[in-house]
């Protein structure tokens, strides 16, 4: 499996890992308890349950021996990837309602003949002569009356993409670094908001740079790429179906258009290709820039392309943007300096602002709630968050627009899918010190409501009063679903 120390599997420890695995472990490794579906019986469970065991076995057993020779290349790997059982999993794991690519084929289409298919699938990848097929490239209204790009990709290109993910991921899981936090098994959004606003409160941070690369997923280099990749992946076949990923261009308005750079939209590994890409290019070096050069304190903290870096020291702070920003144009990537930002930031920010008369401290935005200096009742520092205002007001846009499309529909169906949406928000944004937000979102939501019911005959059919009722039989009241950053992570 290695070079210079090819391996069978069977000459690989093979033992099942523990329940007391430690706690960065790969979620593939957790054993979910779920109910038994409708027309199954209990013995195609159990069945399926054994298959997911050894595939997990197959994984812990790579992410054993990445972990133990960690300056050797893993040369073995794709005959784990074209395995029937990994690919029938990685099809039940996609989304059942997405949007067919090129071909047409849906989810629900691919299913009908899914064993036949699937084999088929396996055998073009275990011969070589599976073809990557262009990304279909459609648009997303945005607030400002922008188009976003999104990209569909076709479904075997998600279910291959999908199974080199899972095998990947178990070697890359133990060379990613700890302040890391997107697209990772067992780490989350919040976790990444809980360590800025603990970094912040523990350390000595008084300045946080704001940093935000330019058009990151379509500005990477190939060719860099797959030199990072090389420096751990000696398996030339995972290597070469990468590239025909990379290579296999977009299908915008019927034409079709090549790629030089930037890695496939809305396929299942862009989110791997780009952690990988990152963690050489940036964390390794930050690393050693904050281990070696600085005198300060420095925090990092980065999810996916957005990063948030606090300093103890200004000087320290701008010397590292502009050192970032060289690193970044030796790997083709640059900061928007619209929306990369240096301010002055932590527990002695508002005392010092208010001394020199520039008023109360900047705040940041980070993965959709805006970081403020602020106190407990008892005068202590603490970062607060609070929804980012341009999020609410595009929610609501959107809430505002299928209600509409909805007028005719019952009160109860009407209600029903308000309480999903509602609840949806509040187990994002449901942090701490956070509510007068939800509340408000609760509020607007009951108000557009009330708007579109009046409209529904030329007569006003309810009043305030009945209003209320409605809403409190369907829309939630909110509440915090989240606990402190000290109580779930302590930096």
């Amino acid at each position: 499996m290695m070079n210079g120390h090819r391996e069978s599997d069977n000459s690989i420890v093979s033992k099942k890992p523990s329940n007391k695995v430690e706690n960065n472990a790969s979620s593939a490794e957790k054993v979910e308890k779920r109910g038994l579906a409708k027309g199954k019986s209990k013995e195609q469970t159990k069945d399926r349950t054994q298959r997911r065991s050894t595939l997990q076995q197959a994984l812990f057993r790579i992410r054993q021996i990445s972990r133990e020779r960690k300056e050797e290349r893993l040369t073995s790997l794709w005959h784990h990837v074209y395995a029937t059982e990994r690919l029938k999993e990685s099809y039940y794991a996609l989304k059942r309602k997405a949007a067919p690519g090129v071909d047409g084929i849906n989810w629900q289409d691919y299913g009908k003949d899914l064993k036949n298919n699937i084999l088929d699938l396996s055998e073009r990848l275990r011969r070589g002569s599976y073809k990557a097929r262009p990304v279909k490239r459609h648009y997303i209204p945005k607030a400002n009356g922008k188009r976003r790009p999104i990209g569909i990709t076709v479904i075997e290109d998600k279910i291959a993409q999908r199974s080199v993910t899972e095998v990947l991921n178990a070697i890359y899981e133990s060379e990613f670094l700890g302040f890391s936090y997107g697209f990772r098994p067992d780490r989350s959004p919040h976790h990444a908001l809980d360590a800025i606003s603990v970094g912040i409160v523990k350390c000595k941070v008084n300045w946080v740079l704001d940093a935000d690369i330019s058009g990151f997923f379509d500005t990477i280099d190939h060719e860099w790429l797959i030199k990072f990749i090389k420096h751990r992946i000696a398996d030339k076949r995972v290597i070469r179906h990468i590239k025909k990923w990379l290579k296999a261009g977009v299908l915008d308005e019927g034409k079709r258009q090549g790629s030089i750079e930037g890695t496939p939209q809305g396929g299942s590994i862009s989110p791997l290709l780009a952690n990988i890409y990152l963690h050489y290019a940036f964390d390794l070096w930050v690393n050693k820039w904050r281990n070696c050069q600085a005198k300060g304190d420095v925090i990092i903290v980065r999810f996916a392309d957005d990063i948030v870096v606090g300093f103890q020291y200004r000087s320290e702070a701008e010397a590292f943007q502009r050192a970032l920003q060289e690193r970044f144009h030796k790997f083709n990537l640059s900061l928007n300096k619209q929306k990369t930002r240096l301010i002055e930031f932590g527990r002695y920010a508002a005392n010092n602002r208010k001394r020199r008369g520039d008023g109360k401290p900047e705040t940041f935005d980070f993965l959709g709630f805006t970081h403020m200096c602020s106190q407990t009742r008892h005068g202590a520092f603490i970062v607060r968050r609070k929804t980012i205002r341009q999020r609410m007001q595009r929610k609501l846009q959107e809430i505002k627009i299928l209600l509409r499309s909805r007028m005719h529909w019952r009160k109860a169906k009407v209600g029903a899918w308000l309480r999903q949406v509602l609840l949806g928000h509040y187990r994002y944004y449901g942090v701490p010190l956070n509510g007068e937000c939800l509340r408000t979102m609760r509020y607007l939501v009951t108000r557009m409501w009330f708007k579109i019911l009046n409209r529904r005959s030329h007569m006003r059919s309810m009043d305030w009063k009945q209003m209320n009722l409605l809403a409190n039989k369907w829309l939630p009241v909110p509440h915090i679903c989240h606990p402190f950053p000290t109580q779930r992570l302590v930096v």
